[in-house]
């Protein structure tokens, strides 16, 4: 604590980063990263004081793993998620309460929109062939994926075999609903969208109507 009281020890305060909505309940539970104290996160939960947290301890049921100079991993109801500096809204410590979304076709006939990857936006478009997610490096660069400390793995491509990167996704959100620890292909070349493939298309009853696709996610 003294060193809370003394400025002169105090470590460069990094400024406000992003916001982590934790289902709670019926209500969600807003929690920001204000910054990083030395070892310490310092944490906003909902209306109340900053608290510094270090790796181990647990502030009104969030659970700091481990801290760095710009980010810090913390556990809601046994749900990890890395709050970054800057890092979009997202949400942890369950499932999404969406549970059907709908999808309309444009007018190649493909399913494309926008939705998050751990809470950063991206375009992605619904490929039933697919096994996986499948995602450019320069979208995974983007959006902050630490696809280096992946499975390092071949994968076709356009110009043959390629390098990639397996690892599991913290979560995909389209619409209202939200799937998590959802596993993906980072691939060396872009891509132009995202595919959403089968690893997290089978969380889902898939019905086709027209032009429209219609996901509810299985119980």
């Amino acid at each position: 604590m003294s060193r809370l009281q003394t400025p002169r020890r105090l470590p460069t305060l990094v400024a406000l980063c992003g916001l982590l909505l934790v289902p709670t309940g019926a209500q969600a539970q807003a929690v920001a990263l204000a910054g990083v104290l030395g070892s310490k996160a310092l944490l906003v939960v909902d209306a109340n004081p900053p608290r510094a947290v270090g790796a181990g301890d647990e502030y009104q049921g969030v659970k700091v793993i481990a801290v760095t100079k710009e980010e810090a991993t913390v556990e809601v109801k046994g749900a990890r998620r890395t709050l970054r500096l800057g890092e979009a809204p997202v949400s942890v410590g369950g499932r999404s309460g969406g549970k059907k979304v709908t999808l309309v076709a444009d007018s190649r006939g493909h399913f494309v929109s926008n939705g998050t990857i751990n809470g950063q936006v991206m375009q992605y478009m619904v490929d039933t062939g697919a096994s996986t997610v499948a995602i450019g490096r320069p979208d995974a660069e983007r959006m902050g994926l630490k696809y280096q400390n992946g499975q390092p793995v071949r994968v076709n491509t356009a110009n043959g075999m390629g390098q990639g990167w397996r690892m599991k996704l913290d979560s995909v959100r389209i619409g209202d609903v939200e799937v998590f620890g959802v596993e993906a292909i980072i691939t060396s070349q872009s891509m132009p969208y995202v595919l959403l493939g089968n690893s997290f298309l089978t969380e889902f009853q898939m019905t086709r109507i027209n032009d429209q696709m219609v996901l509810e996610k299985r119980n």
